[in-house]
């Protein structure tokens, strides 16, 4: 299986990745999850796009990793401006790692899995990875001199920052956590 051909699967309700050529199904996710992921993704997107710094994706946008027959998609991605000018065809997948990798866990997924995949982004280019626990309400922060477990463990009362990549970024977790996102309904509603 090829990265390109991802975007050729017709649809059959699930989503998928490619890992050294091989196809892999990757659960859906729940409310909870996504919920967090695009709050995540919009707090970086406000933050990155007025500052011109680079392109904040979603979680069906697929990065080609260099050298490798791999796709992965995170739940928030990110690449930096510099590297528009190297996407040479909008309608295939993004042609390198993204620089930030958001994945939310999902309670079926276990540290394990978890840690495995930072690796996967880290060793395929990937400049900060950030996964997200939401029943402990926490983010382990990996970085690629930090292969054997998390740099940190962020946790209500501190923030991720985006370090080099998004310079000034940062997202209090008690903000991402809040059981209420969003505005108050109107009286009327």
């Amino acid at each position: 299986m090829t990265v390109d051909s991802l975007l050729t699967i017709p649809d059959d309700g699930y989503v998928y990745e490619v890992v050294d050529r091989v196809l892999v199904r990757v659960a859906g996710s729940g409310n909870h999850v996504t919920t967090i992921a695009l709050a995540l993704g919009a707090e970086l997107r406000a933050y990155a796009r007025p500052h011109r710094l680079g392109v904040v994706t979603g979680a069906d946008g697929v990065y080609k990793f260099p050298g490798a027959e791999t796709g992965l998609i995170p739940d928030v991605g990110y690449y930096t401006a510099e590297r528009i000018s190297l996407i040479t065809d909008e309608d295939k997948p993004l042609p390198f790692a993204p620089d930030l990798a958001g994945e939310v866990a999902s309670p079926s997924q276990d540290a394990g899995e978890m840690a495995a995949k930072a690796r996967l982004y880290l060793r395929g280019g990937t400049r900060l990875v950030w996964v997200v626990w939401l029943q402990s309400a926490h983010i382990d922060v990996w970085h690629p001199d930090s292969l054997t477990g998390p740099a940190m463990a962020l946790v209500i009362g501190q923030s991720p920052e985006g370090e080099e990549l998004i310079p000034g970024f940062s997202y209090p977790l008690a903000e991402l956590f809040a059981p209420t996102l969003g505005a108050e309904p109107r009286a009327d509603s």
